[in-house]
């Protein structure tokens, strides 16, 4: 099977050159996991970056049946950039590999799985919204999803131990907290 990649581009010409390099790299991290469904590359350049040596950004986003990981690099080529975001996502394809795999065979957990919908009109208050579905997990699972998702200010999870939707996030002081919302 052949992994569909989809590559976007901000500020940036996506030339057939890019475009194949980009390709050939991030088709490798098949070879690392086979379970991946969707794969999308972001690739742009940031004209007000403070350093030049981060002007050029590649995020790669993978998809599969159970999990969403997601990478992004910065340096001052487009090739550097796009290397080094595959290098940390097969870094990250490891280390989700190890935790699921080791411990429960061959049977991943759920993530949610983030879909953006496009916004109508802009607003000066809400400058983006997602729309994603919540798959049922405990709250371990949720603290290891947080951690790979490499955002750790939270995480929006459905708990099934209270069967309500909970928010998990990091505190100043590097411990967790866990939101736990109920309607009046």
């Amino acid at each position: 099977m052949t992994l569909e990649i989809g590559i976007y581009t901000k500020d940036l010409e996506l030339t057939d050159r890019i475009q194949d390099y980009a390709t050939k790299k991030v088709s490798k991290l098949e070879r690392f996991l086979s379970e991946i469904g969707e794969c999308r590359v972001d690739l742009s350049y940031a004209k007000t970056a403070r350093n030049a040596a981060d002007r050029y950004i590649a995020q790669i986003t993978i998809r599969g049946k159970g999990f969403i990981l997601r990478s992004e690099e910065r340096s001052d080529n487009i090739f550097a950039a796009i290397d080094a975001t595959v290098d940390k996502m097969t870094r990250q394809i490891e280390r989700f590999k190890g935790k699921h795999w080791r411990k429960r065979g061959a049977e991943a957990e759920a993530t949610p799985q983030e879909e953006e919908v496009p916004q109508e009109e802009p607003t000066p208050l809400i400058a983006r919204r997602k729309s994603f579905t919540l798959d049922p997990m405990d709250e371990n699972e949720a603290l290891e999803q947080l951690q790979l998702l490499g955002h750790e200010a939270f995480f929006v999870f459905f708990n099934v131990a209270n069967d309500r939707i909970n928010v998990l996030y990091r505190r100043r002081d590097g411990t967790y907290g866990l939101i736990d919302p109920r309607v009046s």
